[in-house]
């Protein structure tokens, strides 16, 4: 874009997104993702919820990238032959949960977050757009796991590097119902996938599948990896608050104790 060119706005940007993964978005979820942007912007004065917030950056590395799931949920819902229940787990600013929910409105999206401020921002939104088959859930991973209501209820977990993989997967495998999936979005991976290998076969995973990318039209690396629930989570998972981070399951041997 030259310094004669009229500076590209939130809306070209979305517009941009939806040319790059061809999503054919029609213009209610073009200016629902306007509006979640703007609002982003305005609560992020307030209230930390994210460090990119200029137009660009929240399109391109907010949006498209949490986007970059569809193709995987699109293939999930088709196996099913229903609409998939999601849980995004740490969704902070709601990404990819919010974004999927835009593009995708039959799926049923939970976004789980520890912090309520950013549970507040996510509701707002949610009533904003006007978004039905959506909800939010102040805790932390370890603790929502354990309710009979959400453990192993979902069909897909994700999350978007909110902790290292070995223990992302205590955080999302418990909510993952056996024949489901958690999708972990990460950057670069090869050290954190070797290092999680314990931890998936200890809480019932097993690896299926890792997508290695560029975001689409950036030079900036992208990993998703496919964890398939095979067997029920064991009891002792997730540990207490705090010790999944403590104490990460180690290919040296599994951690069986609470």
């Amino acid at each position: 874009m030259t310094d004669n060119q009229p500076k590209a706005t939130l809306m070209d940007w979305i517009r941009i997104v939806d040319e790059r993964l061809c999503l054919n978005m029609n213009q209610q979820q073009i200016n629902g993702f306007v509006l979640y942007g703007q609002m982003l912007q305005d609560w992020n004065r307030r209230i930390n919820l994210t460090a990119v917030a200029d137009d660009k950056g929240m399109a391109i590395r907010h949006f498209l990238d949490s986007l970059t799931l569809v193709p995987i949920l699109d293939q999930l819902t088709a196996a099913h032959k229903r609409p998939l229940k999601l849980i995004d787990v740490g969704s902070g600013a709601g990404f990819p949960g919010l974004p999927i929910k835009i593009v995708r409105s039959r799926t049923q999206v939970l976004l789980l977050d520890s912090l309520n401020k950013r549970i507040k921002f996510l509701d707002a939104v949610i009533e904003a757009l006007g978004l039905a088959g959506i909800a939010t859930r102040h805790a932390r991973a370890e603790d929502a796991a354990r309710q009979p209501a959400l453990r192993e209820r979902f069909d897909v977990a994700t999350a978007r590097a909110v902790a290292s993989l070995p223990v992302l997967c205590e955080y999302c495998l418990p909510f993952v119902r056996v024949g489901g999936v958690f999708l972990a979005m990460k950057g670069q991976d090869e050290e954190e996938i070797a290092a999680a290998d314990h931890a998936i076969q200890a809480l019932g995973g097993r690896l299926a599948e890792t997508s290695r990318f560029n975001l689409p039209g950036t030079d900036m690396k992208r990993t998703i990896v496919t964890i398939e629930k095979i067997t029920d989570t064991p009891a002792v998972y997730p540990r207490k608050a705090g010790k999944p981070k403590r104490e990460p399951i180690k290919n040296t041997g599994l951690i069986h104790s609470g």
